[in-house]
């Protein structure tokens, strides 16, 4: 049986994260506050921004950046910006 936390990225009550995702406590944070539905929409912007910024996960500045920038998404209500990006029409 999956647990209900209260989601702070989707102000909801929804399914929380099975384990913890992310170490350190930033990861306790995000198991939880962060449900599985918020934390697969990071996943998504994740991939956007290493792809289109070309960062390399072995450099700890890059490491950093996506690490600030998951806390803006997921915490602060900041979306990712990703210069040149323009999203689909609707």
């Amino acid at each position: 049986m999956s647990r209900t936390i209260f989601c702070t990225y989707l102000q909801k009550e929804a399914d929380g994260q099975d384990f913890q995702l992310y170490p350190g406590e930033l990861g306790k944070r995000i198991f939880n506050e962060i449900s599985k539905e918020a934390w697969a929409l990071w996943m998504t912007k994740q991939t956007m921004l290493i792809n289109e910024k070309k960062l390399n996960m072995m450099t700890p500045e890059h490491r950093q950046l996506l690490e600030k920038e998951m806390v803006n998404f997921l915490f602060e209500g900041k979306d990712v910006q990703i210069d040149g990006y323009t999203p689909p029409e609707k």
